[in-house]
């Protein structure tokens, strides 16, 4: 049985270039690491560039400048940031380094001296004026020149990251988000609506709502409210997901905390109609009460499983995703066999877990009883095999049922698609074997689940 492999938390979808360029275009170059939330940055910088003159390119090739938005979440991430950085600069003079590592200049400077500049993460005015000095914009105006209400996208035209604050307010001793980030800082509901508005008129079928704490949307406005097409909408998660749902297209939750308010999004997910899918991304880390007080998270993993519970009877639908850390500093073989307990009684839909890493800066770096990595890799290998049996009976007992899915790609032997109860890239896929040539991304079909393995499902188109 092989193991799924979970991707980094720091680590962005594949990046889909839409963009055609003219030769008389200024080229900039854009590498995209880090978290989907980084991503989104990246399409705005790109956004105002192209709005500028710039033409875009996602790679180094032919560029005559070089965008680096890098991550800093994990001491491995900052490696392949810093890896990143010296292959632009070898294909590259002009390198621009932006994101949560560039909030530390003097580190990147130190490895990398001759960069052409750096910024931190969404300084996006400072990243402009580096692209402006290193090559001047030079547009036709009745050429090149497009309004920037015209966004730049780096995922697939039919769904879109939504991101709705900035920053974070827990202090998780694993963590160093807030320190590179800042604490909470939630957009108007309006200027979100209209983003949101504008993505579903240019085609796309999925928003994916992100930030560093969904749940806690609006808490710095103190819930305020703004007007939206003629009435108020309080900046609060609840309300800003049901106008989402009314634009018509799926809306999906990344990043949700357990919150109590949550469970007022419930009712939303289990009407068929609202549009906000049946999902929630959220990121338990671990069940043991004292491993969670070590990581200064909320430790009440009883009322936990007592608020699923909850969640589950007014939606049975619902499907839960979530990420674990095990060989956090002082994990006792006790407390990891309570983790192993409580996700056998929680009984999460999607499961992704990581190695505890020491990121520099985070307060768990400088703790006592570091786990040694054999022994994390053995917790790790327990964890994921106990997470993969759940997973594989709960596919096994969709077989026969019927569902909508959304297609993401088509190839030669399979029309990939989702299911609602998938994310694209970090959950599992519904493949199409016969039938499906007619189709491209973005269309939504019927099928019959026919079979099942440990993450995905196959099925066969049904027709009207």
């Amino acid at each position: 049985m092989t193991l799924k492999q979970e991707k980094r938390p720091d680590i962005a979808p594949k990046i889909f270039f839409h963009e055609k360029s003219k030769d008389s275009q200024p080229k900039i170059g854009m590498v995209s690491l880090g978290c989907p939330k980084a991503l989104v940055d990246s399409e705005r910088i790109l956004t105002r560039l192209r709005s500028e003159g710039y033409a875009i390119s996602p790679n180094y090739e032919g560029a005559d400048a070089v965008i680096v938005n890098t991550c800093g979440f994990l001491d491995s991430a900052k490696a392949e940031s810093l890896d990143a950085i010296g292959e632009a600069l070898k294909k590259n003079g002009h390198v621009i380094v932006t994101g949560c590592l560039g909030a530390d200049p003097d580190y990147i400077i130190g490895n990398h001296p001759t960069v052409f500049a750096v910024t931190g993460p969404h300084q996006y005015e400072k990243v402009l004026d580096a692209v402006h000095k290193a090559v001047p914009p030079s547009p036709n105006p009745f050429m090149d020149l497009l309004p920037p209400t015209t966004a730049v996208t780096l995922t697939p035209r039919h769904y879109s990251y939504l991101k709705i604050s900035e920053g974070c307010n827990h202090k998780c001793k694993f963590c160093i988000i807030p320190d590179m980030r800042g604490k909470l800082s939630s957009r108007p509901s309006h200027a979100i609506l209209r983003e949101a508005e504008k993505l579903v008129s240019a085609g796309v079928k999925e928003l994916l709502v992100i930030s560093q704490d969904t749940s806690a949307y609006g808490i710095d406005r103190k819930y305020d409210k703004n007007i939206w097409h003629d009435k108020e909408v309080r900046s609060h998660i609840v309300d800003l997901s049901k106008e989402l749902g009314e634009l018509g297209a799926w809306v999906r939750l990344h990043y949700v905390y357990p919150y109590p308010h949550v469970r007022n999004l419930i009712p939303l997910m289990a009407d068929t109609s609202s549009g906000l899918l049946p999902y929630l991304d959220i990121p338990f880390q671990h069940a043991h009460p004292d491993v969670l007080r070590r990581m200064a998270r909320p430790a009440a993993a009883a009322k936990t499983l007592q608020e699923i519970d909850l969640w589950r009877s007014e939606c049975p639908d619902l499907s839960i995703r979530s990420t674990f850390i095990v060989g956090f500093p002082g994990e006792t073989e006790e407390e990891f066999q309570t983790l192993l307990d409580w996700l056998q009684e929680a009984q999460l839909d999607r499961v992704g877990c990581f190695k505890y890493e020491n990121v520099k800066g985070a307060r768990s770096s400088s703790f006592e009883n570091q786990v040694p990595e054999d022994i994390k890799q053995e917790r790790w290998d327990r964890f994921m095999m106990s997470a993969q049996a759940i997973s594989q009976q709960k596919l096994k007992n969709k077989i026969g049922s019927i569902y909508e899915v959304v297609v993401d790609e088509i190839n030669s032997d399979v029309a990939i698609c989702r299911t609602k109860y998938d994310a694209p890239e970090i959950d599992g896929n519904l493949f199409i074997e016969k039938k499906y040539h007619d189709l491209k991304p973005g269309d939504r079909v019927t099928v019959e689940v026919t079979e099942s393995t440990e993450y995905d499902l196959f099925g066969k188109r049904l027709f009207k």
